[in-house]
């Protein structure tokens, strides 16, 4: 979004981590966003009594149904990578 800023981290940053701003409305870039298409995919058509029940069943589902293999392969993406290795890694 316009109104993010990474001014404020500058000096907060570890020179072992770069971010890296993407395009505008492109959230097929986005790591968090094909994480969040993924657990719509078992989250849609459930029903909750209460928002506290929506926060449980988000906790287990990550706790339980997602492990570093799954989010590996939800968002993963070779162009991407490839873009950033040729401009950070050289």
């Amino acid at each position: 979004a316009g109104f993010h800023s990474l001014k404020q981290f500058k000096n907060q940053i570890p020179d072992n981590i770069r971010l890296i701003r993407i395009p505008p409305y492109s959230p097929e870039l986005n790591p968090s966003e094909k994480m969040w298409a993924y657990i719509k995919k078992y989250y849609k058509n459930l029903f909750f009594e209460t928002i506290q029940d929506v926060k449980q069943w988000l906790a287990d589902f990550v706790n339980n149904k997602i492990d570093e293999q799954i989010v590996k392969s939800i968002t993963h993406n070779e162009k991407f990578l490839n873009v950033f290795n040729a401009q950070f890694m050289v």
